[in-house]
């Protein structure tokens, strides 16, 4: 079996909601993408300080197997239609980064 050493790729999410009940639309909306991209929560809300800066409320980091990876899962249709469940009810800023491969 081949050694894919490529850096994994993550989503780095804050996210503000808004309205709780109708943002569970988009995580039940989401579950089937991002099992499809064999994607990984490492962060999903939880607790935390604060010890620099401003966040919002939610932090949110998902691991994909690559960087491509984690762009094709969010360009998806999929998970644009998921995303319009998501975006009326919250605000927030996301980054696709690829991580280190040192």
């Amino acid at each position: 079996m081949p050694n894919d050493s490529r850096p994994k790729g993550y989503w780095v999410a804050h996210v503000d909601v808004h309205d709780m009940e109708r943002y569970k639309d988009y995580i039940n909306a989401n579950g089937p993408v991002f099992a499809e991209y064999g994607a990984k929560f490492l962060i999903r809300g939880g607790g935390r300080e604060v010890r620099e800066g401003q966040f919002r409320a939610r932090t949110v980091v998902i691991e994909f197997k690559d960087f491509e990876t984690a762009k094709a899962c969010y360009d998806s249709m999929a998970y644009q239609d998921a995303k319009a469940l998501r975006d009326p009810v919250s605000a927030g800023d996301m980054q696709i980064i690829e991580g280190y491969g040192g």
